[in-house]
């Protein structure tokens, strides 16, 4: 086992890709010689060579479109998208192609392109380099969609986005690149939880929490404080946003009876939107009250002295989990 930050893990993690097949390739603006903004690719150039660890031009509607060539020539291109709103310049080249590839071609093509996307705020950054956007491509069908929440599940999931025949839109919570755990970097994926799988975080009997990314570690100390009030809160990390793991989802949310979504992206038509009407439709007998959402406030992203008014914290989310009591 070794001590990592979450931004080690992802590096570990890639270097573990580039190690075990030829074909996978790394692209972006700043990935190679500086290793990223956030050093997420920090020494993998210098190690596998330029023509494997690709500086782009800023231009990411090319990065997107050059990886959909490469894909369908055999290659498995990994995109850095260097902060989450500069996404959009390539969101035609995702949603028009990326996306709809493998059933225009009724299933002959496939495009193993991953996207990672450093998404959230709480850096203390302006407008475009603190969004949430994963709302636009859990929508889109054809996409896989993914959030690692700590150091393990990011040196896991991003192999096993790598090695997935479909795109992966990978999201990185930026604000806990920072975060150190244990990894078992010797182990192998043969013992890894699936990607498409929930991990229950903290198990309770009172409260379902649904949370993702930057949220993992805020529903985890959310958790903390309530079992001091006497109220046991079951944490689930969703892991998959697209596809969601409903039969974790709806085995906690009819066992405890009560649930709460929490999410850093704006509340309206955000992804906990879709998850509280699936519990409320299948849920609905089981259910002591209605299905609470935490989330970002429905206005552009604000400016860095407003943030942690901004962002769900701890106590929004306990808020929410008394408001639960009070049906």
């Amino acid at each position: 086992m070794t001590t990592l930050t979450l931004s080690k893990a992802l590096n570990e993690g890639l270097r573990k890709a580039l190690e075990n097949d030829p074909k996978v390739l790394i692209m972006g603006e700043d990935v190679g010689k500086l290793g990223g903004v956030f050093r997420v690719t920090d020494g993998l150039q210098k190690d596998f060579g330029d023509a494997r660890v690709v500086d782009t031009p800023l231009a990411e509607s090319g990065i997107v479109g050059t990886a959909i060539g490469l894909a369908l020539r055999g290659y498995r291109p990994v995109c850095e998208i260097q902060f989450d709103g500069f996404v959009f310049p390539a969101f035609d080249q995702i949603v028009s192609q990326l996306a709809k590839m493998r059933l225009r071609s009724l299933g002959q093509l496939s495009l193993p392109v991953v996207i990672r996307i450093p998404c959230g705020g709480g850096i203390g950054a302006v407008e475009h380099h603190s969004e949430s956007p994963e709302a636009y491509f859990v929508h889109t069908s054809g996409l896989r969609v993914v959030a690692c929440g700590n150091p393990e599940d990011a040196y896991t999931m991003i192999q096993q986005s790598i090695s997935c025949d479909d795109p992966v839109i990978f999201f990185e919570p930026k604000r806990r690149y920072w975060d150190k755990a244990e990894v078992d970097t010797a182990r192998g994926l043969a013992g890894a939880l699936a990607l498409g799988k929930a991990r229950t975080i903290v198990s309770g009997t009172d409260v379902t929490v649904l949370c993702y990314g930057p949220m993992v570690r805020t529903c985890a100390e959310a958790a903390v404080a309530a079992d001091g009030d006497g109220r046991s809160l079951e944490v689930i990390d969703l892991r998959s946003l697209s596809p969601l793991d409903t039969d974790a989802i709806f085995a906690s949310a009819r066992r405890t009876g009560r649930c709460v979504v929490v999410h850093e992206a704006p509340v309206t038509a955000g992804l906990g939107a879709e998850i509280a009407a699936r519990v409320s439709q299948e849920c609905f007998y089981q259910l002591e009250a209605p299905v609470l959402r935490v989330a970002g406030f429905s206005t552009p992203y604000p400016p860095s002295r407003l943030e942690e008014h901004y962002l769900p914290d701890l106590d929004r989310v306990l808020d929410a989990v008394d408001r639960t009591f009070s049906y």
